[in-house]
């Protein structure tokens, strides 16, 4: 049988390009060796966000003293945190299973690789079958990056270093628990156990956390954890991981940190390797799969989605990737962008981003306003909230007079950023955007009040 599609992955990529193109009428064939959702459904987005759930309820039941409700013998169930988790993570499975059923796809779970052309046809073998397809989707994903660190083999293979995946399993809390690793899943880790209980250090090797996100921002959210708890050591490299301890050199120091367990957390890296991808001869740049604003690659009729091809290691940037394929292969014009694709840390509080940062526009030369306010300004957020510290930045073209960049820490703004990315997306002008009529009381209403505060 020939396919119109053959897509490598079964992760947000993989399954939501299966979907699009089954429902336009292709014949698609999805090859997945683990469980369909990918990194995202079964160790990261949705698993740790039913975690970080039971947390911040944890922690407004041991804080609702403030909004005059008392509780009391508040305790919290880690090994009943990880079964409501798995039963969330199976449901979602089931649901994405379903919708590659009623969307026609067949997904074939085993390895699958790469065995060049059959003339025009591309060739992928799997469970002894051959399948041959007209177009070909590489959405093999990303796996945690492992550092040469002595010692750091033998952490995995005890137990006493986990990735992001292991430690959703952990059923007790750890007394001490020290995070390689201050990005985006470091974070939120480091958040989530120091809420429950444990004393939670982070090693980090810049001198800021959080990556690229806003320097404010994180700053402020630094200060946040400190006060909460977490020890922050910045510009320090770990140099070993022995029998209960790790080992760190910074600029003026070289000491020991006792742990129960240590949190690998330096990254990920595109999984390429061992599908075959050198028969066919695609072009791979720093370790990651080239691909232009269709997601295709060098090789006509073959696309790269998600992680793969190193853009952005965001679920989201990988749905739409997925969709931009199957458009292009439907003969439809679209493209991806990637100036109004959202990001957050979903910490508490949470950080969320979508467009350019100062530092980016300054690098650039160009001219710009920026305003920044405290939630505050929010009538609802004063209700809600024991007025924790937040920020609303934004940033106008000075030009234009468009929004090209917001930067958000506080409550909900992990619901409230798409706002801010589709006036970003839109081209909107300040004149515009106060035009549009935010419902009343909501978080949101931040973004309009920046606003008006920044052309008056």
């Amino acid at each position: 049988m020939v396919y119109d599609l053959l897509i490598l992955g079964g992760g947000p990529g993989g399954y939501t390009a299966a979907e699009r193109a089954g429902n336009a009428g292709l014949k698609i064939a999805l090859f997945e060796k683990d469980t369909l959702g990918g990194v995202c459904l079964n160790e990261g987005c949705i698993p740790t966000k039913t975690m970080l759930n039971s947390a911040k309820i944890y922690n407004h039941a041991n804080n609702s003293e403030i909004f005059a409700v008392t509780s009391a013998d508040v305790s919290f169930n880690q090994a009943q945190v990880v079964k409501r988790k798995n039963k969330v993570v199976k449901i979602l499975v089931g649901g994405v299973k379903a919708k590659m059923k009623n969307s026609g796809v067949e997904v074939i779970k085993a390895d699958a690789s790469l065995h060049g052309k059959e003339g025009a046809l591309f060739r992928v073998d799997a469970c002894n079958e051959t399948y041959l397809g007209k177009n070909l989707l590489i959405a093999t994903g990303s796996t945690p990056t492992i550092p040469p660190i002595s010692g750091l083999k033998e952490g995995l293979e005890s137990g006493f270093v986990v990735t992001n995946k292991e430690i959703l399993d952990l059923e007790e809390i750890p007394e001490r628990l020290t995070v390689i690793g201050g990005g985006v899943i470091g974070l939120e880790m480091a958040s989530y156990f120091q809420t429950i209980g444990s004393r939670v250090t982070v090693i980090e090797m810049q001198d800021h956390i959080a990556g690229d996100t806003d320097s404010q921002i994180r700053k402020m959210l630094q200060d946040i954890y400190t006060k909460k708890g977490i020890k922050f050591i910045l510009e320090a490299k770990v140099t070993k991981v022995g029998d209960g301890y790790i080992r760190y050199e910074s600029t003026d120091v070289s000491a020991e940190i006792e742990a129960d367990i240590v949190l690998l957390s330096v990254g990920r890296r595109p999984v390429i390797e061992g599908y075959g991808l050198d028969s066919l001869g695609v072009e791979v740049e720093g370790g990651a799969i080239k691909t232009d604003a269709q997601c295709r690659t060098n090789i006509p009729r073959v696309y790269a989605a998600g992680d793969v091809n190193g853009r952005w290691m965001l679920a989201h940037a990988a749905s739409r990737e997925a969709e931009v394929a199957v458009n292009t292969i439907l003969g439809k014009e679209d493209e991806m962008t990637y100036n109004n694709c959202p990001g957050v840390i979903y910490t508490s509080p949470e950080v969320a981003y979508v467009g350019a940062t100062t530092a980016e526009l300054d690098l650039e030369g160009r001219p710009y306003k920026m305003i920044d306010i405290p939630f505050s300004y929010s009538g609802r957020y004063m209700a809600e909230t024991n007025r924790e510290q937040s920020l609303c930045k934004l940033i106008v073209d000075e030009v234009d007079h468009t929004l090209v960049g917001c930067h958000l820490l506080g409550p909900y703004v992990s619901e409230i950023i798409i706002t801010a990315g589709i006036m970003i997306e839109r081209k909107m002008t300040l004149t515009e955007i106060k035009q549009q009529i935010f419902p009343h009381p909501t978080v949101a209403e931040i973004i309009r009040e920046g606003i008006f505060l920044l052309q008056g």
